[in-house]
């Protein structure tokens, strides 16, 4: 792109790492899936440490094992899972702003609190947009620093503004806005259309009793075992699907739908997961303990306006 530089070199590829903008809309009636980052939250405020407006595309980071060398001199900041970053191999704190300059080495080895950190740079990451994002969706080939969804790879290079810029406003997340990810989540849960065909046993399960992350859990959903739902519908014409959906299959364990999620589906829904549920059940690593809670969606829709309030 000729309004961009290199910023960033690969030396060593994790098992995960994306870019991400705000994500993919507009599009789900051609059968395409939003992307954009999991854990909205850490990604906003990766993004504000950094200095950027709300959209700019941030490097997701899934579990660590990334390795990447400066080519020019960089502002950037890390917000969310603490991956036991390093620059220079000194330890780097995370949900702060910091320089790097140009032949240092940032290191993400692996989970200590969490699951995916959010790496903005000032000025934003660079990419070529796809059907209107950068949002890379592996699945679909879309977006992504390669135009094609792909992860990094070794000797990838990632490109940002020429002018980079040297972030704003403070140079650390408050306290309050950041998550305790060792604490048991209570994950908002705005009831759907088919809650009231769950056997009443169920419902009670659903928001009294504990559930687990499975293992089966990636961008598109997370799979929560527990006690068996059971729902009276035995058969369903698909509907849309929206971001946190949560889906009962007929084993009777849910199905927390994420970024990533197909466009359509069948199975009842006991509701959907708020955004900022979405974003905390996106840090648990499998064997994590969560509860569900219902609310409203008015309720829901106040936490989210007081949460883009702090990005406006």
């Amino acid at each position: 792109m000729s309004d961009s530089v290199t910023g960033l070199r690969v030396v060593r590829a994790g098992p995960l790492g994306l870019l991400q903008d705000a994500g993919r809309f507009g599009v789900r009636r051609l059968g395409v899936t939003q992307g954009g980052p999991v854990d909205l939250h850490a990604w906003a405020w990766a993004n504000r440490l950094a200095g950027n407006a709300w959209g700019a595309a941030a490097l997701e980071v899934t579990l660590g094992g990334l390795t990447l060398e400066a080519e020019r001199d960089l502002t950037l900041a890390v917000c969310g899972a603490d991956l036991g970053a390093t620059l220079d191999d000194a330890p780097l704190a995370c949900w702060r702003r910091f320089s790097m300059r140009s032949g240092q080495i940032l290191r993400f080895a692996q989970p200590i609190s969490g699951l995916r950190a959010y790496l903005a740079v000032a000025g934003g990451f660079r990419a070529a947009p796809v059907l209107g994002s950068i949002s890379a969706v592996s699945r679909e080939g879309l977006g992504g620093h390669d135009g094609r969804g792909r992860p990094l790879a070794a000797e990838d290079l990632l490109a940002v503004a020429p002018e980079a810029g040297q972030g704003s406003g403070a140079a650390e997340v408050p306290g309050e806005h950041r998550p305790d990810y060792e604490a048991v989540p209570r994950l908002a849960l705005m009831p759907g259309a088919q809650i009231a065909d769950f056997e009443g046993a169920s419902l009670f399960a659903a928001f009294n009793r504990r559930w687990t992350v499975d293992d089966r859990a990636d961008r598109m959903g997370v799979r929560l075992t527990g006690p068996r739902l059971h729902c009276r519908l035995t058969s369903m014409i698909s509907e849309g699907l929206g971001l946190g959906a949560v889906q009962v299959p007929p084993d009777g364990q849910p199905i927390a739908l994420l970024n990533d999620r197909q466009t359509i589906g069948g199975y009842p829904r006991l509701g959907a997961l708020t955004p900022l549920a979405c974003a905390r059940l996106a840090q648990c690593l499998p064997g994590r303990e969560v509860r569900l809670t219902a609310v409203s969606a008015e309720r829901a829709l106040d936490e989210y306006r007081r949460f883009r309030r702090l990005f406006a």
